[in-house]
């Protein structure tokens, strides 16, 4: 990646660019869920030793998706941060049915399978 993002929105389209592949993105759901889910329940029973293991399964959900259908690298090393906030970005949108149509608005040329 060569180019610097500087902002969250400028970083947007090139995220949504790296997870044009269904499955990577239904993998990304799945892990975000079960990070989340974990995160949660390590919050409210106590159990602090859960904590470390929600990144573990989310990443693990994610990276996968990316290797396995995406055929591509995650960003999450060089935008950790930006990569968190679009990765429940994309997942509430594909969640909640509007992916399409913010692929649409950002005029990308990720294809939705």
């Amino acid at each position: 990646m060569s180019r610097r993002y500087s902002t969250f929105a400028e970083f947007w389209p090139y995220y949504m660019d790296a997870h044009k592949n269904t499955y990577c993105r239904v993998l990304h759901y799945f892990g975000a869920i079960a990070a989340t889910s974990v995160l949660v329940f390590a919050l409210v029973s106590g159990r602090w030793w859960w904590l470390p293991a929600a990144p573990i399964i989310g990443y693990a959900f994610a990276w996968s998706g990316h290797y396995w259908a995406e055929k591509n690298h995650p960003a999450t090393f060089e935008y950790p941060f930006y990569s968190l906030l679009a990765e429940f970005k994309m997942c509430w949108l594909g969640i909640t049915g509007r992916l399409r149509r913010e692929i649409a608005r950002i005029g990308e040329r990720t294809q939705v399978d």
